[in-house]
Parts: C-alpha cells; sequence; structure tokens
C-alpha cells in the first residue's frame, strides 16, 4: 500500500538502523554469524522493492541492494570501525577509544616512515585468532585499509559519504 520511498524510509528507519546498532561489535566475527544479519537486511529489500522471492532465491538480491544503496553487513561493520576510528583521530572520541588506538607517528622509530605521515594507525600484534576481533586491533586494521585521502578527510559527514561511496564499489565491485 505504501509506495516505495516511504517504504525504504521505514525500513531504514526501523530495521537498517537496529542491524547497525553496536555493530562495531560483530568486526572479526565469522561468517556464519553474521548471515543471519545479512538474511534479514535481504527481506527487508524485500519488503521494500515488493519481490516475490522466495527466501532461497538468490538471484535478484546483489542488483537490488545496489540499486538501493544499501551496504552489506560486513561493509556496514568495517564503515563504523572507521567512524569510530575518524572521531578519534580528530579528538572527538570518548578517552577510552582514543586510548585504544595509537597513530603510527607516534613511534620515534617509525616516524620517517610513510605510515606515520598518512594517518596510519598502529596494529598490535595478537596471537590468538580470537584476540583480532578486539576494537584496538580490528579497528586500526580497517583504517590503514582505506585509502590516503580517506583517511586524511577531516569533516565527519564527508568521510561518512566518501567512506559509504568507497565501500560500496569494494563490496559491488564497481570501478572507483
Amino acid at each position: 500500500m505504501l509506495c516505495f520511498d516511504v517504504t525504504a524510509s521505514l525500513v531504514s528507519s526501523f530495521i537498517l538502523s537496529r542491524l547497525d546498532y553496536c555493530n562495531a561489535l560483530l568486526a572479526g566475527l565469522p561468517q556464519s554469524t553474521t548471515v543471519p544479519l545479512q538474511r534479514v537486511m535481504n527481506a527487508a529489500m524485500r519488503l521494500v522493492c515488493n519481490f516475490n522471492l522466495r527466501s532461497r532465491d538468490h538471484v535478484s538480491i546483489t542488483p537490488a541492494l545496489r540499486e538501493l544503496h544499501w551496504l552489506p553487513i560486513a561493509a556496514r561493520v568495517q564503515c563504523e570501525l572507521c567512524v569510530l576510528v575518524h572521531s578519534a583521530v580528530v579528538g572527538t572520541a570518548p578517552d577510552y577509544v582514543r586510548d585504544m588506538l595509537h597513530p603510527a607517528s607516534e613511534r620515534m622509530s617509525q616516524s620517517a616512515l610513510r605510515s606515520a605521515t598518512n594517518n596510519e594507525m598502529l596494529v598490535p600484534r595478537s596471537r590468538l585468532k580470537f584476540g583480532e576481533r578486539a576494537f584496538s586491533i580490528a579497528a586500526p586494521r580497517e583504517w590503514n585499509s582505506l585509502t590516503a585521502v580517506l583517511r586524511a578527510t577531516v569533516n565527519i559527514g564527508t568521510l561518512k559519504k566518501k567512506l559509504k561511496t568507497f565501500l560500496f564499489c569494494t563490496f559491488y565491485s564497481i570501478p572507483h
């Protein structure tokens, strides 16, 4: 009964906002844990696009998600981590978040390296696979995977826009 724009807005407000809530905690989880969340997103897409597809039909899922400009769950997690790191870099994040992140320029032995001048973060080593899920390891790793232009962006609104475009092109294999 609702038009496309209204349905998309309602789904974005009520469903996607719940999927995005605290999704930085999903960093490094196995795909088997994030697949149910992706299924919820796929069902929301079917609701918006009025698809009469069964849940097992995967033919039109990716093109429809691309048309709606919805990032998959893995990209949403990466986006959230990068936004938190950006907040720490510009000084708007809480102290406990800033304390977990260390710029590469902090190390005296690495101050002359390119990583120190490109706003990269130090990625601590972990001996355990489980340890790589920690924010102090996952967030700098995702931040360092961004382009230098994205890492140099100061304005949070501009960063979010550019970051979403970058992740959208990366996850949907669209040339930048």
